[in-house]
């Protein structure tokens, strides 16, 4: 049995969710038939009601490539950006990003966040200065005013860097929680050959990112979900457990080698 995880829902998580967890988080949701893109149309069921279904055992197979790429992107030291800027998606990635000690970018998108990012870095680094500062009692010696002024610019900071606060290099890739949503970090990514692992409901180009998850981009639940399985695979990733494929390879390998003996 696979082991489970308790994650930000108190879900136990194991590898990856049943068709009934997916079905009762409302996965399988997509958009009003008007909306939808051609190409999502392999990753259709059908539709009821003028909503599309999205085919559930497609989006197993297309989670489990992206899972199977964060744990070996995270088993190599690399690091993953969550970005989710719609309402719900604001909630889940405040939530899950701190379990994994990852960036998250809640808010809107700051142009040049991936294409420029030495002068992100530069604005990053004078906002860990002043908190350093402040929090050293540095700031005590300027006027009442001055210290005043110095406070409203670490809040103005904290609104537009707090997820990212930490980062001192580029992220690696991008797990964007609404590809329709989030279209200039997806920009911006493909230009700086960051890679994107990205929810995709029915009325996005799965093809604009590498690793497209078939996914409701809206429930709460469904984004609690995908955000529950990719903080398990970032913490698996970190202690260097390797995709579930390369593990049988491993193992066949070896029992080929003990019949052989």
């Amino acid at each position: 049995m696979a082991e489970k995880k308790q994650t930000s829902s108190g879900r136990g998580v194991s590898s990856l969710p049943t068709n009934e967890e997916m079905f009762e988080a409302g996965v399988h949701f997509g958009h009003q038939v008007t909306k939808w893109t051609p190409r999502m149309e392999p990753y259709i069921f059908g539709s009821k009601n003028n909503i599309h279904i999205i085919d559930l055992d497609k989006t197993i197979e297309k989670l489990k490539e992206a899972l199977d790429f964060i744990r070996t992107l995270l088993a190599s030291g690399g690091n993953i950006l969550f970005v989710g800027t719609t309402p719900m998606a604001k909630m889940v990635v405040e939530e899950a990003a701190p379990l994994c000690q990852m960036p998250y970018v809640s808010e809107r998108w700051l142009g040049g966040t991936l294409t420029n990012f030495k002068i992100i870095l530069k604005r990053l680094d004078h906002f860990r200065d002043l908190v350093r500062k402040k929090e050293g009692g540095e700031l005590a010696k300027y006027t009442k005013k001055e210290q005043h002024d110095f406070n409203e610019e670490i809040k103005k900071l904290e609104r537009k860097f707090g997820g990212i606060k930490k980062l001192t290099k580029r992220p690696d890739a991008l797990f964007v929680f609404s590809a329709k949503k989030n279209l200039l970090a997806i920009k911006e990514a493909r230009a700086a050959g960051v890679k994107i692992v990205a929810l995709c409901d029915t009325n996005i180009d799965p093809k604009l990112v590498d690793y497209p998850i078939p996914s409701n981009d809206d429930a709460l639940s469904a984004l609690r979900l995908m955000a529950d399985y990719a903080v398990k695979a970032i913490e698996e990733g970190k202690k260097g457990v390797k995709p579930e494929v390369e593990n049988k390879k491993s193992e066949t390998n070896t029992n080929d080698q003990n019949l052989k003996s």
